[in-house]
C-alpha cells in the first residue's frame, strides 16, 4: 500500500458533481452504489457509448505497449472485465492477468470471465505487493479516481522495473462544435436509450454522471503532470477520434517491459 508521505500535493480529477455528490468524501460511495446496481447491465451500456471502438480496439492498444505470452497484467479498476478479458487471449496460459475493482457486482460479473481474478480494492490503494506486474492498465475509469498523483504512485510501486502503464479514458474536445456534438450524445441520447435498452434507473443515472465527470475532468496536461509527479517516466499522450485518449507511461528502472 502507498506509505510514503512526500509525494507532491494531492490532484483530483475534477471537482465535486452537483446533483450526485457534494464532498469529496462521499464520492467513492456513490461510484460504488451506482456500478454495484448496474453490473448486469453495463456490458450493453458501453457498446452504447463505444462509437466503433470495442474489443479489437483494446487489444490493439494492449499489444502496442507491449504485453505477451507469459507477461503480468493488473487491471485497474476492472470492472465487468472488458480489458482483463482482452490481455488474457494476448497473455496466454503462462501469464496472468488480476482485475482489481472497488465495486463488488462489477468484481462478481468479472470473475464469471474465463482466465480473469477479479478482487477488492481501488486505484490509490492496490492491495499487491511492490514489483508485481509487467504492465497496469485502467479502461475509462481516471476520472472515477480520488487523486491522480496517488493512483499513479500505486502503478508504479506495483510495476516491475520498466514496466508499462496505460490508461484508456475519454476527453471532452476542446473545440466547441464537437464537444456540443459529443454532450449531445452522451448527456442527450446515451442515458435516455440506456434506460430503454436495460429499464434500469439507475443505469441511466450512472450514464448521466458520466457525461458530467468528463465535462468536468482536468485537461490532459494535467493528467500527464500527475504522471510525472508519480515518478512515472515518459508520459505520453495519444488521441483517437479527438475524444478516445491513450495516456502511457514506464516505471523507472533499466530493461525492456515484459516478462
Amino acid at each position: 500500500m502507498t506509505t510514503d508521505t512526500s509525494r507532491p500535493d494531492e490532484i483530483a480529477p475534477h471537482s465535486v458533481i452537483p446533483g450526485f455528490y457534494s464532498a469529496p468524501e462521499e464520492r467513492q460511495g456513490l461510484i460504488n452504489g451506482l456500478f454495484d446496481d448496474v453490473a448486469q447491465h453495463y456490458d450493453r451500456i458501453v457498446s452504447l457509448m463505444s462509437l466503433g471502438t470495442g474489443r479489437s480496439y483494446r487489444k490493439s492498444v494492449l499489444r502496442r505497449i507491449g504485453v505477451c505470452r507469459g507477461a503480468r497484467v493488473l487491471d485497474v479498476a476492472c470492472g465487468t472485465g472488458l480489458v482483463s478479458v482482452a490481455a488474457t487471449e494476448l497473455v496466454g496460459a503462462n501469464g496472468e492477468v488480476v482485475g482489481v475493482d472497488p465495486s463488488e457486482g462489477m468484481r462478481r460479473v468479472a470473475a464469471t470471465r474465463r482466465g480473469v481474478r477479479a478482487c477488492a480494492g481501488t486505484a490509490d490503494d492496490l492491495p499487491f505487493p511492490d514489483q508485481s506486474f509487467d504492465f497496469v492498465v485502467m479502461g475509462y475509469a481516471l476520472r472515477h479516481v480520488a487523486d491522480l498523483v496517488a493512483a499513479f504512485s500505486e502503478m508504479r510501486r506495483v510495476l516491475k522495473p520498466g514496466g508499462s502503464v496505460m490508461i484508456l479514458e475519454v476527453t471532452a474536445p476542446e473545440q466547441r462544435m464537437a464537444r456540443w456534438m459529443l454532450r449531445c450524445y452522451l448527456k442527450g441520447v446515451v442515458p435516455p436509450v440506456t434506460l430503454l435498452v436495460t429499464g434500469s434507473r439507475p443505469a441511466m443515472r450512472l450514464m448521466a454522471y458520466y457525461w458530467e465527470t468528463i465535462a468536468e475532468c482536468v485537461r490532459p496536461e494535467t493528467i500527464l503532470h500527475a504522471m510525472e509527479c508519480a515518478g512515472l517516466e515518459g508520459p505520453s499522450r495519444q488521441t483517437t477520434m479527438r475524444i478516445f485518449n491513450e495516456y502511457s507511461a514506464r516505471a523507472p528502472g533499466a530493461g525492456s517491459t515484459g516478462p
